[in-house]
């Protein structure tokens, strides 16, 4: 494992990365608003893509690593996010096709930036489809704009609500809440299982 501080617009932000013996492709995992990359989901979907030969960056935004914990405004999440993945594409996953992934608002930000970030793909963890008690404010558009192949696992009594598949992303629903913590095994399979479908005509 590997740590590296990537300058962005609004601070340095910070990657940790996990090889796979023979990475196809890599994945770069945000974590959610007030967690950071040690949330349980986050590590069950870095092992599992390791072992299904994908190259994991967890990236740490720049407010967390100023040690604050109030998110940013997503302008700047989105961002400090392109910034991290434009210098990890020019030096560690250099020519290696890019997932964009995250955990809760860093599922959100996968979804917002994977068209201008050219992601191959999009990996989504618990995405919040409204605050809670609140359906009216939705945001399934944000995951409707995505373009490419896009895995959403989702917790089956989580209160960010239940997103609708659509013609690019399906979803996957696990026992347990927004966390994904009661089903390890569950994500863990989901992940590998996707990764190896969307990536196979990649490297083909």
């Amino acid at each position: 494992m590997t740590r590296k501080e990537i300058d962005t617009p609004h601070g340095p932000a910070r990657a940790e990365l996990h090889c796979a013996e023979e990475g196809s492709a890599a994945l770069l995992l945000g974590h959610g608003a007030g967690g950071g990359i040690e949330a349980p989901d986050l590590v069950t979907a870095t092992r599992s893509a390791q072992a299904a030969g994908v190259h994991v960056a967890l990236v740490e935004q720049p407010y967390r690593v100023a040690g604050r914990r109030a998110p940013a405004p997503a302008k700047q999440l989105d961002t400090a996010w392109l910034a991290v993945a434009e210098e990890l594409a020019g030096t560690w996953f250099d020519g290696l096709p890019l997932v964009f992934g995250g955990r809760s608002s860093g599922a959100r930000v996968a979804c917002r930036t994977a068209a201008e970030g050219q992601a191959a793909a999009v990996l989504c963890l618990a995405f919040p489809v409204h605050p809670p008690g609140k359906p009216e404010k939705t945001r399934q558009p944000e995951l409707d704009a995505v373009e490419v192949p896009t895995l959403v696992v989702q917790g089956e009594r989580d209160p960010f609500g239940n997103p609708e598949a659509g013609p690019h992303h399906e979803v996957v629903v696990l026992p347990g809440d927004h966390s994904l913590k009661a089903d390890p095994d569950g994500l863990s399979r989901a992940v590998a299982e996707w990764l190896g479908r969307v990536l196979r005509p990649l490297a083909s």
